[in-house]
């Protein structure tokens, strides 16, 4: 090695890294082991560290997706998803405009179209706020009337809590036992009907009901009888003629199960002039 002014000459010496090409006794010669160290992210795919560009996943996506492998799309768990919110949404996903027209139909029971217009998309939506509404009147009605005669005949009065409990059990009860067992008895005599449109069908029915509790503030018991008879009658006819077509299938019995369904709906009339249209002091 030649030093010449401000440069430095290496001899014709071949040099590798560091080390001198031709050995030196006095210097001990050090190699590096190969190392083991691996690019990132590897070539081939391990846990969820997948290869190619994809960013790292955290350890544990409970949170980040959709849990057990399951798709964004709602699964099917069998019977068990009839005991979901889920499987009951579509009953209660209905336009305003819908639930009016099926309200307009109910005060028209000679069309007996009812069925036929709901029969593509029966709703549960328009019968529970249809028998909430009759409990709700029933007792405010009930309670005012009660009320406003103790007051006349300066008698003391208390609030009756039974009111409400009863007209409860008595309007959900019968929109849900009562299509119930029709959907039993159809299915025996061979002409079944979807569950849903009965409900559907005897939850608009109630809604005559309605006006006719209104109108029994008129302290006159023979009108009374005949507004509760008027929204029997035409309720009973409602259900029934909507009810025809589809029960004259199960042959010679039809007119025996049409008749029924009548009187009981008659029958739900006078109890409930009865219990709800009179007022005791």
């Amino acid at each position: 090695m030649m030093t010449g002014g401000n440069y430095t000459t290496i001899d014709s010496q071949k040099v590798s890294g560091s080390v001198p090409s031709v050995p030196d006794p006095g210097h001990t010669t050090v190699k590096f082991a190969e190392s083991n160290l691996q690019t990132f992210p590897p070539s081939a795919t391990q846990g969820k560290i997948s290869g190619g560009s994809n960013p790292p996943r955290d350890a544990d996506d409970t949170f980040s997706g959709p849990g057990n492998g399951s798709t964004d799309e709602p699964q099917s768990g069998g019977w068990l998803h009839k005991f979901t919110v889920g499987a009951y949404k579509p009953f209660f996903d209905v336009d305003t405009s819908d639930v009016v027209d099926r309200l307009k139909e109910s005060l028209f029971p000679f069309r007996g179209t009812f069925t036929e217009k709901t029969a593509d998309k029966p709703d549960l939506y328009g019968p529970f706020w249809i028998c909430t509404t009759l409990i709700f009147v029933a007792a405010s009605i009930g309670t005012f009337v009660t009320y406003v005669a103790h007051k006349w005949k300066k008698q003391e009065w208390n609030y009756d809590i039974n009111l409400v409990t009863w007209s409860a059990g008595v309007f959900y009860g019968y929109v849900t036992l009562v299509p119930l067992a029709l959907y039993v008895v159809l299915k025996y005599f061979s002409a079944p009907s979807g569950l849903v449109q009965l409900f559907c069908l005897y939850g608009y029915s109630l809604f005559i009901f309605i006006p006719a509790l209104c109108l029994s503030v008129v302290p006159v018991e023979i009108f009374r009888w005949v507004i509760a008879g008027v929204a029997g009658f035409m309720s009973a006819t409602f259900v029934a003629l909507n009810l025809k077509a589809h029960i004259n299938s199960a042959g010679e019995r039809s007119i025996l199960i049409i008749a029924s369904i009548f009187l009981l709906q008659l029958g739900l009339a006078v109890v409930l002039k009865l219990y709800l249209f009179t007022v005791t002091v």
